[in-house]
């Protein structure tokens, strides 16, 4: 059994507290091909990642934690976005604008 690299999704950008909300299992990947997988992995952009739809889900992707539920209805999470954070192995990058950053 081959262990395949994961990298945990960390929402900080517009939350009062950092919450990780997706292990993404990023297979052989490193460095910033593992990062840019991860990332694109957890964005809306034809339906929702976190819901796991036709477009945007993907099974490499685990989501963390509880969906919000308004009035009965089951929402995704937003997308990753900058200033949110990525944890690779031992090290913390932040979503930069064009990139990641890595966190010391």
């Amino acid at each position: 059994m081959t262990q395949r690299n994961q990298v945990a999704v960390i929402h900080t950008a517009f939350e009062e507290t950092p919450r990780t909300v997706a292990f993404v299992d990023v297979g052989d990947r490193t460095g910033s091909d593992a990062l840019e997988y991860a990332y694109r992995w957890t964005q809306n952009i034809m339906d929702s990642w976190s819901l796991k739809l036709e477009n945007d889900g993907n099974d490499d992707v685990t989501v963390v934690g509880e969906l919000p539920v308004v009035d009965g209805k089951t929402y995704g999470l937003r997308s990753t976005s900058m200033g949110d954070h990525m944890l690779f192995g031992t090290v913390k990058y932040k979503v930069a604008g064009f990139g990641f950053e890595e966190l010391v």
